[in-house]
């Protein structure tokens, strides 16, 4: 099969490995399409290592061709998206049975834009930070497919004022599409906020732009990290302020959930996928690269021209 590797260069080189057999537990997939996210980034850049050569990717639509033991043997042949360990951007890919899920007659292009982030999107509103009716909520990164997704999550759970934080106007242009009441650019933030307070501030950045939002939570706030773009810098927070002012915060990780409990994270796959199917909620493709070219599309999203979610076509 064609594969794409990540090699102890840190290049990508598209070359012929042998297709993956499952083992227990797990599924085959014949993919069609593979999502890029920021973890290609990670993994690139050498803040998760892994072992090189290394076939990447990590979430994929398709149409299951083989299962391993334990797995129904009616799955073959079914269309599916799925969450993987690696793997991604290969014609066939190793996924866990319990993160495989059918998508009917989703388009499986439409599918491959849910991955990691839509459950993420999902369980930050819902899970974490719990958004109730009214609350106002400041997305970060809000033209990211996490903010894009996180935003419309939030309207659907009723909250009162949704703010989103973005690197350039561009970025501003396009998040607005998907029902923020105000979008501010990154160094705009927090001091264009005026006096206003926040009940929910969903942060993948860090640094400085964590400890202002730990500042600006309302009484009973909660802030949810979700990652670190920004430097790695140690962010503290006091417990004695936190305590005073009801203010919670909170982290939330999408790949452990998928260790622990991942029962937990199909779940709110699921639901997100359920959304999407019934229009209620919107993915948005604004990239799509051939296998060939993942090396660009993993560098557009790493320098940050890259809005919504990109995907790999892959068959």
């Amino acid at each position: 099969m064609k594969a794409v590797i990540l090699d102890s260069d840190d290049r990508y080189r598209l070359t012929e490995l042998d297709e993956p057999t499952p083992g227990p537990g797990q599924v085959a997939i014949r993919v069609a399409y593979a999502g890029v996210q920021w973890g290609d980034t990670m993994v690139r850049d050498g803040h998760f290592p892994v072992p090189r050569p290394f076939v990447p990717g990590f979430e994929a639509s398709g149409h299951v061709v083989a299962v391993g033991e334990d797995v129904d043997i009616r799955r073959v042949g079914e269309a599916v998206t799925a969450l993987t360990t690696s793997g991604a951007y290969a014609e066939v890919v190793l996924a866990p049975a319990a993160l495989t899920l059918g998508i009917g007659s989703l388009p499986l292009r439409t599918a491959a834009a849910l991955g990691w982030g839509a459950p993420t999107a999902y369980d930050l509103i819902h899970t974490a930070a719990r958004v109730r009716p009214g609350e106002s909520v400041l997305i970060h990164a809000a033209a990211g497919s996490v903010g894009t997704l996180a935003a419309q999550f939030a309207r659907l759970a009723g909250a009162g004022r949704i703010v989103g934080v973005v690197g350039t106007a561009d970025r501003a242009d396009y998040a607005a599409r998907f029902g923020y009441d105000r979008l501010l650019l990154r160094e705009e933030f927090p001091a264009a906020l005026g006096d206003e307070k926040l009940d929910v501030v969903l942060d993948p950045v860090g640094g400085p732009a964590r400890t202002a939002g730990l500042e600006r939570l309302a009484p009973h706030g909660r802030l949810v990290a979700y990652g670190n773009l920004a430097p790695y810098e140690p962010v503290l927070a006091d417990t004695g302020d936190l305590l005073t002012h009801g203010t919670s915060l909170l982290t939330y990780n999408s790949n452990l959930l998928s260790r622990t409990h991942p029962e937990r994270l199909a779940a709110s796959a699921r639901r997100a996928l359920d959304l999407v199917a019934d229009g209620e909620i919107r993915t948005d493709i604004t990239a799509e690269y051939a296998l060939d070219d993942l090396a660009t599309a993993v560098q557009r999203l790493a320098e940050g021209t890259t809005c919504g979610k990109s995907v790999i076509r892959v068959a």
